[in-house]
């Protein structure tokens, strides 16, 4: 960059930001330029900004435009995904040559094409002064920006009660209907199974349904246990093929949407979905256990406690089927993203398949099988990612703009994530042993794959 070139009296390292900040020979730099250089020169985007400045190839595919100052504030002052989320969802960053339903594209091209440098002392002293120390001073975020972890602190401790039940109400409830479009007409907001690429959404869900019942060996007569049930697909399935189903969950939009389901399909002798903390379900004796996409909610901390409580649900040979996100690797932190923390998942953890298994066993249970399903999760994300796309409009009425492209960017950027292995969807399929030992279980996998 032209003014990152010029040469300044002094060694850099011993120079404090205030001296730097009066050095005349430091340019001021356009908001395109600031960009160039913490992005570097060879950003396969073009990036435009309301200043007249611009950056990147002229005839690349996508053009991320800033709008405003107050997009510029936004990323300014929280630099990375924190920021370039907030200037996004608040309209001040707009973005052509992908759908906002569906922006999988350029996130797949700004995930593994760009890097962003570290400046130099010198370099970030020319950024300070050509931004401005305005710009630095963090404003209101968009209104979809759930509290920031230490502000949570007023609705209770990490996962107490009050606090899981504000969290899942944050993401959950934003409306069935904007969940109907985005998911579908089987209202499964959990990782599907193909069985080829051309495999459709709802024959993947059903077979993900299938898969779950098959593994746990459920039978006509048997009694199911649902926690975190979200509307109720699960139990439904069961309860067509005999099974008698308690389902729970934290949202109560969810809890009425899967009643009314219920109710529609004929099932309530067989079939009930609770809004209930899963804490709070008196019955015991179950054949069977399915936690399907609730262990991310749990905190790791409460990995113990928690399967334990099933272990406690079930009867001696009855089964457990944990299926949930996961890290590749341990040495990975277990808290979520910025983006991910304030404005999809408040309070979220994960850990890696090995620390699941390890506190499964501890709780009493022995580990039959597992296995990894991520490139199913990335399907089902293109397919959800269509769908916002297709029913952009619907979604928009059903809540807000800004909401809508909060989820065209957060299922992009997850099915990034699982198709290059930073996240992934591990099935866990444990028994409770009966005081002899004995799994009952057969010789070898009894399901279809």
């Amino acid at each position: 960059m032209r003014a990152l070139n010029k040469t300044t009296t002094g060694s850099p390292a011993t120079l404090r930001l205030p001296d730097l900040l009066r050095v005349p020979e430091l340019e001021t730099l356009s908001i395109a330029e600031v960009v160039g250089a913490v992005l570097g020169d060879d950003l396969p985007v073009r990036f435009t900004a309301y200043d007249g400045s611009a950056h990147g190839p002229e005839e690349a595919q996508h053009v991320m435009h800033l709008r405003s100052p107050r997009g510029l504030r936004y990323l300014a002052s929280a630099p990375g995904d924190l920021g370039m989320a907030r200037a996004y969802v608040s309209g001040d960053l707009v973005i052509t040559g992908a759908h906002p339903g569906d922006p999988y594209t350029l996130m797949k091209v700004l995930t593994k094409e760009v890097t962003v440098r570290r400046p130099s002392p010198v370099e970030l002293a020319t950024i300070v002064r050509s931004l401005g120390w305005q710009n630095l001073r963090p404003i209101a975020p968009p209104p979809q920006e759930h509290q920031p972890r230490w502000r949570r602190i007023a609705q209770g401790l990490l996962h107490s009660r009050a606090r899981d039940a504000a969290a899942i109400q944050h993401h959950y409830d934003v409306s069935n209907e904007f969940y109907q479009h985005v998911l579908g007409p089987s209202m499964t907001y959990t990782c599907a199974t193909y069985a080829t690429e051309d495999t459709s959404l709802e024959d993947a869900q059903e077979a993900k349904y299938a898969l779950v019942h098959d593994k746990l060996g459920l039978r006509e007569g048997d009694r199911l246990l649902d926690v975190g049930c979200g509307w109720g697909g699960m139990a439904r399935y069961a309860a067509k093929r005999g099974v008698t189903v308690i389902g729970a969950t934290l949202s109560r939009q969810q809890a009425e949407w899967a009643q009314d389901a219920i109710a529609r399909e004929g099932l309530e002798d067989r079939a009930e979905v609770r809004f209930s903390d899963y804490r709070d379900i008196p019955e015991s004796g179950f054949d069977a256990i399915s936690s399907i996409g609730l262990t991310e909610h749990i905190g790791v901390r409460n990995y113990q406690s928690y399967f334990r409580f099933l272990h406690s649900k079930l009867r001696p040979g009855g089964r457990l089927l944990n299926h949930c996100i996961t890290r590749p690797s341990n040495r990975i932190s277990e808290h979520a993203g910025e983006f991910i923390d304030r404005y999809v998942f408040p309070d979220a953890e994960l850990a890696a398949p090995g620390r699941l298994i390890n506190e499964i066993h501890d709780a009493g249970f022995e580990v039959r099988h597992e296995e990894n399903l991520r490139e199913h999760y990335a399907l089902t994300l293109r397919d959800w990612n269509a769908n916002l796309a297709r029913h952009w409009d619907e979604c928009v009425a059903a809540s807000d703009e800004g909401t809508a492209r909060v989820w065209g960017l957060y299922i992009a950027g997850s099915r990034v994530a699982f198709e290059k292995n930073s996240i992934q969807l591990h099935q866990i399929l444990a028994v409770k042993p009966t005081s002899s030992g004995d799994a009952q279980v057969p010789l070898r996998p009894w399901w279809s794959r």
